[in-house]
């Protein structure tokens, strides 16, 4: 094995960046040659599920580093990268059901060729993998429009302590020159910009929170511009999760039923298009970040640890950022904040995902085009 070592202001940030760790760590590879490897599913404690961002999606063990081609995968799937390191197509998330030892069921989000001609979307679909084979395809969600634009597609994907599927969408643009007059986040009759929720079978669920006029089904939250990573609480049952803003703004937030975001009304960053004025929108209420960064971080997947490997984590939230290949352990209180630690500051890797293994082991995948699968060992 390898070691490798309009903006919205508040008044004040907690953004404490302590460097000092409970631990002496390292950072232990146990897989590589990965196509920017996105997501990982534990079917056990040694073996996972990992989808790639341009590849397919993989059956690894983290014994060996041994893999084994999924086959099966929808045949819309656009994981061609036509755009260099801004491209954001692909495939996304890997959940498995709630009853997947029974059902063999697994959830996949990914970026949808559009089979009517140009353009793009974010796609969710189900299926039951036998062997190492996905079989019994069936939709659950297509956001349309779909877009030649290849960013913020969004894709995180995570089952809530209701068993409920939510799904995070972003708005597709890239800079603020391009918003409509009424902004994609903020129209209720867009699919774009929204987190939702969905029963297991694509289905919405009857207490869904109800949105003004013909607004689009199954909408849980709005005012989202890029977020990826969703992570349940295993306690307290909320769900997290991150949003990358333009130049800064990036956020973490606790998802809410009927919450809108902001976006791009409100943002603690700067706009790209300097001379963007979004419309008012006085008679909305929007939720201000639970938290935000100061600087860029491009946070992406982030996990709650309870294990008994790290004892002195127990209950922190690790977020893993692609900007300066950053690791946060943040420590929470309820819905707060109360400080935020960055790991590994000596020797950066650019980081899209952080996961915890049903025995409490933390697991890092890399985005790079050689993807890596690294574990967290203490020295």
């Amino acid at each position: 094995m390898k070691i490798v070592s309009g903006i919205f202001v508040l008044l004040f940030s907690l953004s404490i960046c302590e460097h000092v760790s409970a631990y002496e760590l390292e950072r232990v590879e146990v897989a590589d040659r990965l196509l920017r490897p996105w997501d990982m599913a534990f079917l056990s404690e040694n073996q996972v599920l990992v989808t790639e961002k341009e590849g397919g999606l993989q059956k690894v063990s983290l014994l060996n580093g041994s893999r084994i081609d999924v086959t099966g995968l929808p045949l819309d799937l656009d994981n061609r990268n036509k755009r260099g390191i801004g491209d954001n197509s692909g495939l996304f998330a890997v959940k498995l059901d709630p009853e997947f030892k029974k059902n063999g069921l697994i959830y996949l989000s990914y970026a949808a060729k559009n089979p009517a001609g140009k353009g793009s979307t974010t796609k969710v679909i189900r299926a039951r993998l036998e062997q190492d084979n996905l079989v019994d395809h069936k939709t659950l969600l297509v956001a349309e429009p779909y877009s030649e634009d290849r960013f913020h597609y969004g894709g995180g994907l995570v089952f809530g302590a209701d068993s409920k599927l939510y799904v995070t969408v972003g708005e597709r643009l890239f800079t603020e020159q391009d918003q409509p007059e009424m902004p994609i986040a903020q129209n209720y009759m867009d699919k774009r910009g929204k987190i939702y929720r969905l029963n297991s079978d694509g289905s919405i669920p009857k207490d869904n929170p109800v949105f003004p006029g013909q607004a689009v089904s199954g909408m849980f939250a709005l005012g989202i511009r890029a977020a990826q990573g969703l992570t349940l609480h295993p306690k307290s049952g909320e769900i997290w999760f991150s949003e990358h803003g333009t130049r800064q703004g990036d956020e973490l937030n606790v998802l809410s039923a009927g919450s809108n975001y902001g976006w791009p009304v409100i943002t603690t960053g700067k706009y790209r298009y300097l001379e963007y004025a979004p419309p008012a929108l006085a008679e909305r209420q929007f939720h201000t970040p639970d938290w935000f960064w100061e600087h860029t971080v491009a946070p992406t997947g982030l996990a709650f640890y309870y294990g008994s490997e790290f004892p002195k984590w127990q209950g922190d939230l690790f977020v893993a950022g692609l900007s300066r290949g950053s690791l946060w352990r943040i420590t929470t209180q309820g819905e707060k904040v109360q400080k935020a630690q960055e790991l590994f500051t000596e020797q950066r890797i650019r980081l899209r995902n952080v996961k915890m293994s049903p025995a409490g082991k933390i697991y890092l995948l890399t985005d790079e085009a050689n993807g890596r699968i690294l574990r967290i060992d203490k020295r």
